[in-house]
C-alpha cells in the first residue's frame, strides 16, 4: 500500500509514519489501553528510522505568558506532532483538540490516530 502523496509537506516522513501505525495495527487489533499503542508505535518508530521524541513536554503561552504545558504522545522530526487515540468514535473535540495543538505548539503538520475502532483512522492536518 503506498501512504505518500507528495503534494503534502514532508509527506515522505508522515507516509512512514502512517505505515508504522498501520503495522501495530494489524498486529494489535483494537481493545488495548492508549499506552499500549504507543509502545508499540514507538517500537516501530525504532525500527523504521524515525526521529521522534516520546511524550514531548511542550509549554502553553497565553500573550507571551507561559500558562501550563502539554505533552504530545510524539513529535516526530521537529515538527509533526502525532496524538494517538483508543477510542471507538472519533469525536469532533478530538480534531478540535489537535488543530488547537498545531496552533499553540507552531507545528506545521499534526496527525491523529485512533486504534480504538475496528478499523485504524488516521486523519492529517496540515497548518
Amino acid at each position: 500500500m503506498n501512504y505518500i502523496q507528495n503534494n503534502f509537506y514532508k509527506s515522505e516522513i508522515t507516509s512512514r509514519i502512517i505505515k508504522c501505525a498501520y503495522n501495530v495495527h494489524n498486529e494489535l487489533g483494537n481493545g488495548f489501553q492508549e499506552v499500549i499503542y504507543q509502545r508499540a508505535l514507538q517500537y516501530e518508530f525504532i525500527v523504521n528510522n524515525l526521529i521522534f521524541e516520546r511524550e514531548k513536554e511542550m509549554d502553553i503561552w497565553y500573550r507571551g505568558n507561559k500558562i501550563g504545558e502539554r505533552r504530545v504522545d510524539f513529535l516526530v522530526d521537529a515538527d509533526i506532532m502525532v496524538e494517538l487515540k483508543a477510542m471507538t468514535e472519533l469525536q469532533p473535540v478530538h480534531f478540535a483538540q489537535l488543530m488547537n495543538y498545531i496552533e499553540a505548539y507552531k507545528v506545521k503538520i499534526g496527525l491523529l490516530i485512533n486504534f480504538g475502532a475496528n478499523k485504524i483512522e488516521i486523519r492529517r492536518f496540515i497548518k
